[in-house]
Parts: C-alpha cells; sequence; structure tokens
C-alpha cells in the first residue's frame, strides 16, 4: 500500500511538468483531432460483436456503421489472401531460379525446367487475380463504398483540380488488406462514377491517429525532431543529417536470392533527376549493412531497390536483404532518424504479422516510427519490372530541380497507380501492392 501511494504521488509530479500532463493517460480526443487536419482519418473497427468506420475529422468523429463486414468475412478473406499470395511468390521465386539455372547452362532439362516454372507462374498470377478482383468488389460493398458515401465522394475530380484526401487506419484483419483499391474496376469504364476509391479519392494509411498527428507536427513519435525543417542536426551516430540528399541503396543480386533485373532502371532514374551532389549511391557489393546503417543517418530521403522479407510469424524479425545480409526491422526500430521519405521497391515491404493483426511492425511501419514522414511500400512481393516503371513515374512526379517533394508523394503514386490500372484493370497483381503512410 505505501508502494502504491508512493506511486501515485511520482505521478501527480511528473503530471505537473510541462508537456507531461497526460503521462499515463489516454490520450484525449480533442489532442487528436488535428491528425485529420488534411483529410478525414477512418479508422475501421473488427469486432466479434459488430463492426463500424470511425470517420475522424477535425470537428469531431461521427460513427457509420458497417453492417456487411464481420469478423469472420473480414478472417475468411485475409487467410484467402494471405493463401493465394504465398503461392504466387513461391511459383516467381521457383521461376527466377529456374531460369537463372537455363541462362547459366542452356541444356534440354534446365529449359523444360525453366518452361514449366514459367506456365506455373501464368497459373498463379490468373488465380491473384481472380482472388483480388473479388477480395476488392467485397471490400467495396462493405467497408469503402459506404465510408466514400458517407463522406459524399461520390464523384469523379475534375482533371487539374485537387484531389480530396483519406487516411485509412484499419484494424484486425483488414491491416492487411488493400482498402485503398477497394472497387469494381473491371466494371469502372462503363460507370458514370465509378465504384471504386481509386477514382474518388487520394488514399495513404497511417498505424494510429497519434503516428500521423506525430508526422504532420514534424515530429517522430517517441522521439527526435524531423519534418520539414531542413537544417542539419545531430545523427544517432554522431554525424549530421544532410540537407536535400537521398541515399540511394541498389541489390540486384543478393546471396541466396533471384537476381533482380530491373533495379538499374530505377537507379538511373534516379540518378537522372538527382545531381551528384543531392545523391549517395551504394550499391552492388558496396551496400552492405554497416555501410548503410552508416549513411542512414545522413540522408533526408532513401530509397531502396532490393530483396526484401516478411516473417508473418515475428513480424520484427523482417527486412531488407543487402549484400552481406538483411538490415531488419529491429534494427531500424533501435535508430532514430531525421528522414522525411522513404521509398522501399522490395518484396512484401509491407506485409505484417498473422498473429499481432493490432500491432503488426512491417518495415514500411518502422521506417515511419523512426523519422520518415513518407513511406512509399508495397504490400507484397512485386514484379521488379512493375515497381521500375511505379517509382519511375513516382520520382519523375515529386523531383524538381534536384530536390524531393515528400508532401506531394501520395498523389503522385494514385496517379502512377490509377495510370497502370486504366491499362490493366483486370490485373490488379499489378497495380494494387504499391502503398503510402505518411502525412
Amino acid at each position: 500500500m505505501a508502494l502504491a501511494r508512493e506511486w501515485d504521488a511520482l505521478i501527480e509530479r511528473v503530471r505537473k511538468l510541462e508537456g507531461f500532463e497526460d503521462f499515463l493517460r489516454p490520450p484525449r480526443l480533442e489532442g487528436l483531432l488535428p491528425a485529420a487536419s488534411g483529410g478525414p482519418v477512418v479508422i475501421v473497427n473488427v469486432s466479434r460483436w459488430r463492426c463500424d468506420a470511425l470517420i475522424v475529422t477535425e470537428q469531431g468523429v461521427r460513427d457509420r456503421a458497417l453492417p456487411d463486414l464481420t469478423l469472420d468475412r473480414a478472417t475468411e478473406w485475409t487467410n484467402t489472401y494471405l493463401d493465394v499470395l504465398h503461392a504466387a511468390e513461391q511459383a516467381r521465386h521457383d521461376h527466377q531460379l529456374k531460369r537463372d539455372s537455363a541462362e547459366k547452362d542452356p541444356n534440354p532439362a534446365t529449359i523444360r525446367a525453366e518452361l514449366h516454372a514459367a506456365r506455373a507462374v501464368l497459373e498463379a498470377e490468373s488465380r491473384t487475380d481472380e482472388m483480388l478482383t473479388t477480395l476488392q468488389k467485397d471490400l467495396w460493398d462493405s467497408v469503402a463504398g459506404p465510408v466514400v458515401d458517407e463522406l459524399d465522394l461520390k464523384r469523379v475530380p475534375p482533371a487539374n483540380a485537387p484531389w480530396p484526401r483519406l487516411w485509412w487506419c484499419p484494424t484486425g484483419p483488414l491491416t492487411l488488406l488493400p482498402l485503398h483499391t477497394a472497387g469494381h474496376h473491371t466494371e469502372a469504364a462503363g460507370e458514370a462514377v465509378p465504384r471504386t476509391v481509386l477514382d474518388r479519392v487520394v488514399s495513404s494509411y497511417t498505424p494510429t491517429l497519434r503516428a500521423l498527428l506525430e508526422a504532420r507536427a514534424g515530429r517522430v513519435t517517441g522521439g527526435t525532431p524531423t519534418g520539414d525543417d531542413t537544417s542539419s542536426a545531430n545523427s544517432p551516430t554522431g554525424g549530421t543529417v544532410a540537407d536535400e540528399r537521398m541515399l540511394v541503396v541498389s541489390v540486384d543480386d543478393a546471396p541466396g536470392q533471384p537476381r533482380l533485373r530491373n533495379v538499374a532502371a530505377e537507379r538511373d532514374a534516379l540518378t537522372a533527376l538527382l545531381p551528384p551532389e543531392r545523391r549517395t549511391l551504394l550499391e552492388g557489393p558496396g551496400a552492405t549493412r554497416a555501410a548503410v546503417d552508416a549513411e542512414l543517418g545522413r540522408h533526408r530521403w532513401v530509397h531502396f531497390s532490393c530483396h526484401g522479407d516478411q516473417d508473418l510469424a515475428e513480424p520484427s524479425r523482417g527486412g531488407l536483404l543487402l549484400h552481406d545480409g538483411m538490415l531488419g526491422i529491429a534494427d531500424l526500430a533501435a535508430r532514430r532518424f531525421r528522414g522525411d521519405f522513404a521509398g522501399l521497391s522490395a518484396c512484401k515491404t509491407a506485409v505484417g504479422g498473422v498473429d499481432l493483426l493490432d500491432e503488426s511492425i512491417t518495415l514500411a511501419a518502422a521506417l515511419h516510427y523512426t523519422g520518415y514522414r513518407h513511406v512509399v511500400a508495397a504490400l507484397w512481393s512485386v514484379d521488379d519490372e512493375v515497381a521500375a516503371r511505379v517509382f519511375s513515374a513516382l520520382y519523375r512526379d515529386v523531383i524538381t530541380d534536384g530536390r524531393l517533394r515528400s508532401e506531394a508523394a501520395a498523389p503522385a503514386l494514385h496517379r502512377a497507380v490509377r495510370a497502370l490500372r486504366d491499362d490493366a484493370p483486370d490485373q490488379p497483381r499489378l497495380w494494387t501492392p504499391f502503398t503510402h503512410i505518411g502525412p
């Protein structure tokens, strides 16, 4: 009892300190509402009792019941989604290995094996497209459609007009699903107002309201200042953060992994847009864990072109595969950066954990929490040719006169993804994975 009284007294003393008035208290609603200053934030609550969209605006919170969404349905969608994506990833991985083998030793056996693996990839891609088409329709009918109607987003914005913004904050099984591409895409061309999120609003994600609030304020959740200030500051390694400079990490042939054939295209696109004084290039054998770790704290922007991985059972064990090993989420989480933008053109960079669905520690989320205000990443293993196309279009849009405008990242990604969708509405595996986290 004496210790409990001492604890209470200490808590009261802490709460009298400036800035600690809410120490160990739940955040106050009025303190979180500014997170919606750029547009509404939609928290999709999934539970066994009922499901709702909590729509947060600067004026307050309103509820939109989602009677067609249930925990069982969301869990079934997620299990099917993960199973199909995993099978497709395995098929692509096997084909890449067989292809590399046939190129190194072209004989009838290796060529037949490569052709068989190629047919398996085509079948897996067809199943992926079918699954995503069905999932996107279900997500629209059960979640996104009611939300955009509630927000009166009932038209395609006029040409050259600014698009409205919306932030998704999903919970439970929905944390893994692509709400930003929910819709009836194969029918969109014949509809005056397409029933799709992509044709109504620019979507971003946030892991929590507080994370979005901190990013808007230009601070890292839990620590070091970041934001739009481009002045140098102390880095975690004792150096300084370079102003207006990008670190480009390019690894096309990580040990034990199939070769990524389009990494050079992303590198060349960036080097063409950024003058030498605005970039640092680490590639091939030079892209080691130590070299990347030493440079991250000294660059405002970073782009990774490499293999990525995610452990669905233990998300913190995922990371980026560099020349000499993995730069993991745990490594990044121990740091505090002063970054403004991170681009992750890698496999599975935004897939979270199955057992910790409300606490998914993805590589994209880890970079966001450690100080990168804007993160563009892929939800699953992506075709590196498509990734190169998307990121090249993104950077052409956001880099002007050698400077990256991070605030333009979400609209630029939306335009790139929408253009890819318009070219192939029946192949959602190509354009669905790419997401934006941040303000």
